[in-house]
């Protein structure tokens, strides 16, 4: 995911968020007078200060944390073209959505226009000339150094987000819920506790890319009690068989997209009924990969079932519109 950041030079942000006076400081700096949160991240601590109205996110997925706790971002980083489609977005923001940055990658400028009290950036490869730069516009909030870049679990996220804003009982108690909601799950369904499932993520071009253990976009299935694939990455189609494990789960790619490769098709996987598929225009794709606490209880609701059968040798679900 690694984009090309370009904006204004160091002394122009400056003259246009008018911070020459150094208030917008990172890690240390904060009026005296204002109250303020400390948050621990891979570079050091960031101040925020308490209770922030105007919240821009520029990490992939950092607005459904932020929506969830009941903001709407001021602006967000852009990435699925139908976000504000969403049913738990379109809840969140009484059917307005969220207004989005302009063109790809973090676009400095229209993040100073925003005038933000504080960035969230946890889900993105920041590095530090990144971060300072971020910092001179409004204290940003960044992943711990706990976790390699873009694998912070939801849980984490979410708690990070929480305390940013001043709302930590409000994500605790959205944690517990999503919490409660896969504890269900796996009780009604041990079957699923060890089981290897694969998930094949963007394949609609003939290409095969395979999602591992702690990447947020299958950590459902994950705490779900499934085991992931030891292959990551892509995968030739010469090497399909390494899909061939207990369940497949297609991201990306309706069945007869898939099964148009015969060599797909010859999968005992596929021909034994215990592939899901999902397109990336379906709410649910959207919610594995935004894994927001809303959106994690969306996809639960849309695959628990599913999976079930999948395990159980019953009739599966279309999922490509779920």
């Amino acid at each position: 995911m690694g984009l090309s950041r370009v904006g204004a030079t160091f002394v122009a942000l400056l003259v246009a968020t008018g911070m020459a006076t150094g208030c917008g400081s990172s890690s240390t700096d904060t009026a005296d007078t204002d109250a303020t949160v400390t948050i621990s991240h891979k570079f050091g601590e960031t101040k925020v200060p308490e209770n922030p109205a105007r919240v821009v996110t520029v990490g992939w997925n950092d607005q459904d944390f932020v929506l969830a706790l009941g903001i709407v971002p001021v602006v967000s980083r852009a990435w699925f073209d139908n976000y504000d489609n969403y049913p738990w977005v379109q809840e969140a923001t009484g059917g307005k959505g969220v207004p989005t940055l302009s063109g790809e990658g973090i676009q400095y400028e229209d993040i100073a226009a925003a005038k933000p009290d504080v960035i969230f950036a946890i889900y993105e490869t920041i590095d530090r000339p990144t971060y300072d730069r971020l910092s001179q516009i409004a204290p940003t909030v960044i992943q711990s150094g706990d976790y390699p870049d873009e694998e912070t679990p939801w849980n984490e996220q979410l708690l990070r987000t929480g305390k940013a804003l001043g709302k930590d009982a409000e994500a605790q108690a959205l944690a517990d819920q999503v919490n409660a909601r896969i504890d269900e799950a796996r009780a009604a369904n041990p079957g699923f506790a060890g089981k290897v499932l694969v998930e094949d993520f963007g394949p609609e071009n003939g290409g095969h890319y395979l999602i591992g253990e702690g990447d947020p976009r299958r950590a459902l299935f994950d705490a779900l009690g499934f085991a992931a694939q030891d292959t990551t990455g892509d995968v030739s189609e010469e090497n399909v068989s390494l899909l061939d494990r207990d369940v497949l789960f297609v991201n990306g790619a309706t069945e007869e997209q898939m099964t148009a490769s015969p060599v797909f098709a010859r999968l005992n996987v596929v021909k034994e009924d215990r592939t899901l598929y999902t397109t990336f225009d379906s709410n649910l794709s959207g919610a594995l990969s935004y894994s927001g606490p809303k959106a994690l209880l969306y996809a639960l609701d849309q695959l628990v079932p599913q999976l079930s059968n999948a395990v159980n040798g019953r009739p599966i679900a279309d999922l490509s519109h779920a």
